[in-house]
């Protein structure tokens, strides 16, 4: 282990290039750019906490859903990726049994006494709510918590569907496994751990999705099948081999007062679960759903019943997804991104909220980008839906054309060029 100084020179010196290359990407403008972000954030620790402290570098990826689109919450099956944003934390531990945490780009910092590992009101919707609430799972899981001092910096973009706050969650989570639990708990159970903090103690009912794909990386199939046990299978995913890109664009929409329309997919698709007398739709069997469409549609609505025709396609085509990437079938994976994303837009029905149908940024970025790629790449709107972000997977040699699209309609920072991230939440000071 290396104090500030001893860390700042070893990353200047291009001891951590390797480790950049695998992270983030190959070409050396990358490379230099993380050496330049790293050694800025020890340098920020060093200015808060003391120049002579040793520290460990802590990474966790932000995420992006790649299929199985409002899927989870009904214990369907989801595909998810890692991606190469991140937030970092350069830590050092304390005697005072004390976590403290500055965050780059906020003013406040996070002073959490981990003798009190029960909820608190004032801290709710806060960081310092998710960090006593990942302590407190630890504990309860017969782990071990002590105190540390961060100093963090994300270029994960709150707000773009990419995940900040799972990130953040999971960094956490890391850091306590890493610095005090020799590792013990695995990538699934910080992921449970995180969850846990955002449901109980940040007080967001958040599913489990986020959290799996940014601890363990790769891209991943997530069967919740029996959500307290998830079945996770990773795949390495490298997009580059095949000369493509991921970008993720965000349409600039507002996210306010859709809460109702986010809720009415759960209930609605839940409403057909209960007609035949089940809980979540994965409790029913499909034939016999099919078998009795016009009774679930008299009983429940037509717009219940088309959603739940997407939930049945949508949890094969996730598993199928998986399947294509380690089979290495590219073609056949784009061709199922295309379909997911015709099934959440005519059956989901997510793509835009009909409280405001004079707001449609997501179905103009969908259009924007099929007639842009055309018949080369895929495109599907992700994650919630109603507004937000899209997702495309691009040829390379349409790149520059495909986000000068974007751009021009969204704003110069609009459309972010991302690629898979084989590696979820680690300690960046360990040999990957």
């Amino acid at each position: 282990m290396s104090n500030t100084t001893e860390l700042i020179h070893l990353i200047e010196q291009g001891s951590y290039d390797a480790t950049f290359r695998k992270l983030y990407a190959q070409d050396e403008a990358t490379v230099l750019k993380q050496r330049a972000r790293y050694t800025d954030a020890i340098a920020q620790f060093a200015k808060l906490y003391g120049a002579q402290r040793t520290v460990q570098l802590y990474s966790a990826p932000g995420r992006t859903e790649i299929g199985g689109n409002h899927t989870d919450h009904n214990n369907g099956v989801v595909m998810a990726a890692a991606v190469n944003i991140d937030i970092i934390a350069v830590i050092s531990q304390n005697s005072d049994f004390v976590v403290r945490v500055k965050s780059a780009g906020f003013d406040r910092q996070d002073c959490i006494d981990l003798t009190q590992l029960t909820p608190q009101e004032k801290e709710k919707g806060r960081s310092g709510a998710l960090i006593r609430g990942v302590a407190a799972d630890i504990c309860t899981r017969g782990g071990k918590v002590g105190g540390f001092d961060a100093y963090t910096t994300s270029d994960v973009l709150r707000g773009s569907g990419l995940s900040s706050s799972a990130a953040f969650e999971v960094v956490i989570g890391a850091i306590f496994n890493g610095e005090y639990n020799h590792g013990k708990f695995s990538a699934v159970e910080i992921a449970q751990i995180s969850q846990f903090a955002e449901n109980e103690f940040f007080g967001k009912p958040s599913g489990l999705m986020d959290q799996t794909a940014c601890s363990v990386g790769s891209a991943i199939t997530i069967d919740f099948k029996t959500p307290g046990a998830p079945i996770v299978t990773a795949v390495p995913f490298d997009l580059a081999k095949h000369g493509f890109a991921l970008c993720i664009t965000d349409t600039k929409g507002s996210h306010a007062d859709l809460t109702d329309d986010y809720a009415a997919v759960r209930s609605e698709m839940e409403s057909v679960a209960a007609f035949f007398g089940k809980k979540v739709l994965r409790e029913v069997d499909e034939a016999t759903f099919y078998t009795q469409i016009a009774s679930v549609r008299a009983k429940t609505g037509d717009r219940a019943v088309l959603r739940a025709i997407h939930f049945f396609a949508d949890c094969k085509r996730a598993a199928d997804l998986c399947k294509a990437v380690q089979e290495d079938r590219f073609d056949d994976f784009l061709q199922m991104i295309i379909e997911g994303g015709h099934s959440s837009f005519e059956y989901n029905q997510n793509a835009y909220s009909i409280k405001h149908p004079q707001e449609q940024g997501v179905p103009i970025g969908v259009a924007l980008s099929q007639k842009v790629l055309h018949k080369n790449g895929a495109w599907r709107l992700q994650g919630g839906g109603f507004a937000g972000t899209i997702q495309a997977f691009v040829p390379q040699n349409l790149l520059a054309d495909y986000c000068a699209a974007m751009e021009n309609v969204f704003g110069s920072d609009a459309c972010h060029v991302l690629s898979v991230r084989n590696y979820g939440a680690i300690a960046v000071t360990q040999t990957l």
